[in-house]
């Protein structure tokens, strides 16, 4: 009997599976459209989908010998990122999507491209909160790792272009 609360654990923590349920639909929606505002040509769109009150932390491991955590405001990062020219574009695997009334979490490895090059890759952990306008992105953490790594951690390829 002790084992069954390890195992349901487990499964809790298996990839999605192939039918998400309405509110892990919701979730992926949620994250497909901070993807396709972080693609855009309009710098402003991530504005719309996330919370400017958030946090964003970077677990860097780009130098591996001396990893490091950086966290910055998302109000501060939409600013910079408004005033970017480089053309990026993010692609994330969901293996883990977690609902609980108003909060949300989508886990799994992604791939980070900046004008069309692999710039790094690692697990990304987005949290969402739903608002009365929808789902937003409130916080976020990742790890940033070089590009040799991004099969290791199954991250999806790059888009063709």
């Amino acid at each position: 009997m002790k084992a069954l609360p390890a195992l349901a654990a487990l499964l809790a923590a298996a990839p999605l599976a192939a039918e998400p349920t309405p509110e892990q639909a919701e979730a992926i929606a949620a994250a497909d459209a901070f993807f396709a505002a972080l693609r855009s040509d309009d710098k402003t769109a991530l504005q719309g989908v996330m919370l400017p009150e958030g946090m964003i932390f970077v677990h860097s491991r780009m130098k591996p010998d001396l990893p490091r955590v950086d966290a910055v405001p998302v109000a501060d990062h939409l600013a910079r990122w408004a005033k970017g020219t480089r053309k990026a574009d993010e692609v994330m695997r969901y293996d883990t999507v977690l609902v609980d009334g108003d909060m949300a979490l989508v886990w799994g490895p992604y791939r980070f491209i900046s004008d069309g090059q692999t710039s790094h890759c690692g697990i990304n952990s987005l949290s969402l909160v739903k608002t009365e306008s929808g789902w937003k992105v409130a916080n976020t953490s990742f790890t940033m790792e070089l590009p040799e790594r991004c099969a290791a951690l199954g991250a999806p390829e790059a888009p063709a272009q």
